[in-house]
């Protein structure tokens, strides 16, 4: 038997680190600090305000009027940086939403990181701006799509609104600044005059009516977790299989959350074919960031025609 010396196994040791040092060197870092043939990176977190492929949603806030906070994802769909989101920021990213109630109309600005109003937009489910006007008690409801003005002035008609406070929400896409391409939730409040007279939200139910449609919803969603709520649309007890194209889907779900009127938009899973009707089921990806009472909205089309359908729908921690 041949017996190695220290000077020796001394050398075998170093030429034996030598060689698991280039080993790691050649399979480690790709450029990000992540390990060769992995991703450290987590995907964008889904949410309740983005596309049907990134279920993002924004506007994050710790104040109910402004306060810059969160960031936002990257798809054409208002975005969440991992943190929960609702739509309560009037400012975010450097981008500043100014606005004001009169004469029936909500005339507004949105303030670009440069200062300026922001003039470029990126058309998200085939609009530039999706303008949501809501009831403190979530009695009233609205979705517009105003028309700007070429100095970069909104301009969305809301006649016969109720008095009492509402809460204001711009969600669009930058199409220019340091946001461009990240979707945003921004809202003001705003007072409507008159002797107010608060309304009692519904208690939480499965299932509502609209204009002769059934519309019922099932899931049971957890705070801040991906899920999914499924929609039956019927009437007169049998199934609804002519919804139209609206907004790219067969049904456009946004929810507020009771007490703070928090913003979430749920999207479809799939879009609408052109040329065929779409129902009686539906499903939604949900991610509603607080628990208790959301107000869910529910806008779809038959007939050339819009039917608006509300529930409420508790959310658990």
């Amino acid at each position: 038997m041949t017996r190695t010396t220290p000077t020796r196994r001394i050398l075998l040791a170093a030429a034996a680190a030598t060689v698991l040092a280039l080993g790691l060197t050649a399979c480690g870092s790709d450029g990000t600090g992540g390990m060769g043939g992995m991703d450290h990176a987590a995907s964008p977190s889904a949410t309740a305000t983005g596309s049907a492929a990134g279920h993002d949603m924004a506007g994050m806030s710790h104040g109910p009027d402004g306060g810059m906070s969160g960031t936002s994802g990257t798809s054409g769909m208002p975005g969440t940086g991992g943190a929960a989101a609702d739509g309560l920021a009037a400012e975010q990213g450097g981008y500043r939403l100014d606005g004001a109630l009169s004469g029936g109309e909500y005339r507004f600005t949105v303030t670009g990181p440069d200062g300026k109003a922001l003039t470029s937009y990126r058309p998200e489910q085939t609009k530039e701006m999706h303008f949501y006007a809501i009831r403190s008690d979530l009695s009233g409801f609205r979705h517009l799509h105003p028309v700007m003005s070429p100095d970069g002035t909104w301009t969305a008609p809301l006649t016969d609104l109720q008095p009492g406070d509402w809460r204001m929400y711009a969600s669009f896409v930058p199409g220019a600044g340091s946001g461009a391409g990240t979707g945003l939730v921004l809202s003001r409040t705003a007072a409507v005059p008159g002797q107010a007279a608060p309304v009692p939200l519904p208690a939480a139910a499965a299932s509502t009516t609209a204009d002769g449609y059934t519309v019922t919803v099932a899931g049971a969603p957890k705070a801040g977790a991906a899920g999914e709520l499924t929609v039956t649309v019927s009437k007169d007890g049998q199934p609804v299989t002519d919804l139209q194209p609206y907004l790219e889907t067969y049904a456009h779900l946004t929810a507020f959350h009771a007490g703070d009127q928090a913003f979430a938009h749920l999207h479809p899973e799939a879009k609408a074919a052109e040329g065929t009707g779409g129902g009686p089921t539906l499903a939604f990806h949900a991610e509603l960031p607080k628990a208790g009472d959301w107000r869910l909205f529910l806008q779809f089309q038959t007939g050339g025609t819009l039917h608006t359908a509300a529930l409420t729908l508790n959310v658990a921690a």
